[in-house]
């Protein structure tokens, strides 16, 4: 049984995922390649006290990088868009900007 804290890596803080969490009501997390849905939303409505409506997730390749004449790919990883219900606080875990 994975705990909170691995299913839920990190949250994505890009201009995309601001954008999409002030008009849709929806947070974007970095999450494990294993997670299923229901364990993402078990994780989100325990650690931050909301009540969530739907998961998508979508996986997204490594890129190519190169050092020199030595090329490699950065890993995979797996990216989950979480929509709270309507009428939920948004939870602020970006305080700085």
């Amino acid at each position: 049984m994975p705990t909170l804290y691995t299913v839920i890596r990190r949250p994505l803080i890009t201009e995309k995922g601001m954008g999409v969490k002030e008009t849709q009501n929806t947070l974007v997390f970095e999450v494990d390649m294993k997670a299923s849905k229901t364990e993402v939303k078990q994780a989100v409505e325990t650690l931050f006290k909301v009540k969530v409506s739907g998961v998508r997730t979508s996986t997204v390749e490594g890129k190519e990088r190169r050092r020199g004449k030595f090329t490699g790919y950065r890993p995979d990883w797996k990216k989950a868009y979480v929509r709270l219900k309507d009428g939920q606080k948004m939870p602020e875990y970006l305080n700085s900007m």
